[in-house]
């Protein structure tokens, strides 16, 4: 079932994408503000029962649909959930307009619309950074947005559909990383949720990702140039500010010979003049260039082969077995 209802999800995702607006996201990203709002009281026990309500109440609900629907009406219908589930978690086109957008915006060599879009995409000062950090920072992005929305849910879904939990799994990885990231902001009303609740969101979530980051920096090794991407993800991770982040980007760095890292865009409060960039350091390889898009393209999608195929299989010797 778990092969099938990627392949389905990934191929749906592609011809009818959701808009980047839409009541699904609008609805679980109210759930998130009310359950903070509500239950955060400023000490770690609480944070974690709020953490809780949040990620693991909505996934055992998906997973009692899953169930009454397999048992009740049969397993064509439990596929279907699962399809409908991994088309709002899992998928490129929750983010790849953005990177169309700025490519596209670069190949006519219209930089300055070039940065607006990363500004906007982002909510970052960019400045009158060069066309070479322009790219560098669109690839950094892209490859995070690929893992957090492809490569991150596939991984748990699949693992945990070995025992019969995949829609768990697909729906705390994207709620874990969701909480983690709302919770880092402040609401519509300027107010911010206790430091308790952050810290716990944020371990939850480097917890929720450890693994995954690691499969997905060994997937761009395997379809890149292993050697290279393997000496980045030992040697060169710590010189970015988040370990799991830091080794996909060290690894994709390696994979297609490319430099990533440096100084950090800053959010639009930040003062430019004073930013503290000291100890930022890059990843050898080469100059980022537009003609390297095409590079990390095929790299995302080679590796959402690689693992398909591996999924499939794992599906025909359980069958078989």
């Amino acid at each position: 079932m778990s092969f099938f209802a990627i392949l389905l999800a990934l191929v749906l995702e592609q011809a009818r994408p959701l808009n980047a607006v839409n009541w699904i996201y609008t609805t679980v990203a109210h759930w998130v503000a009310w359950v903070a709002r509500t239950f955060d009281a400023g000490v770690r026990h609480q944070a974690w029962i709020t953490w809780g309500i949040t990620v693991i109440g909505p996934a055992l609900l998906t997973m009692a649909v899953h169930w009454l629907l397999e048992f009740g009406l049969g397993w064509l219908f439990a596929v279907v959930w699962n399809v409908a589930l991994l088309y709002v978690t899992l998928g490129f086109r929750q983010f790849s307009h953005h990177f169309t957008a700025i490519r596209e915006a670069l190949e006519d060599g219209d930089e300055t619309k070039a940065r607006e879009l990363l500004a906007e995409w982002q909510q970052v000062q960019v400045g009158h950074i060069p066309r070479s950090e322009i790219v560098r920072h669109v690839i950094e992005y892209s490859m995070i947005a690929a893992h957090r929305h492809v490569f991150g849910v596939f991984f748990w879904y699949a693992i945990l559909s070995i025992i019969g939990l995949g829609p768990v799994g697909a729906v705390v990885y994207r709620l874990t990383e969701l909480a983690q990231r709302r919770w880092q902001e402040p609401t519509e009303d300027g107010s911010v949720v206790s430091e308790a609740l952050q810290s716990v969101a944020s371990r939850a979530w480097q917890a929720m990702d450890w693994l995954p980051s690691r499969m997905t920096a060994l997937g761009f090794a395997i379809v890149g140039s292993f050697e290279d991407a393997m000496d980045g993800w030992r040697n060169h991770a710590q010189n970015f500010p988040n370990d799991n982040d830091g080794v996909i980007l060290a690894a994709t760095a390696g994979a297609i010979n490319i430099r990533l890292g440096g100084a950090p865009l800053q959010a639009p409060n930040d003062d430019l003049e004073t930013n503290d960039t000291a100890g930022a350091s890059s990843t050898p390889g080469r100059t980022p260039e537009v003609a390297h898009f095409a590079q990390v393209v095929g790299l995302v999608w080679r590796t959402v082969i690689m693992w398909l195929v591996l999924v499939a299989l794992l599906t025909m010797a359980n069958l078989v077995g």
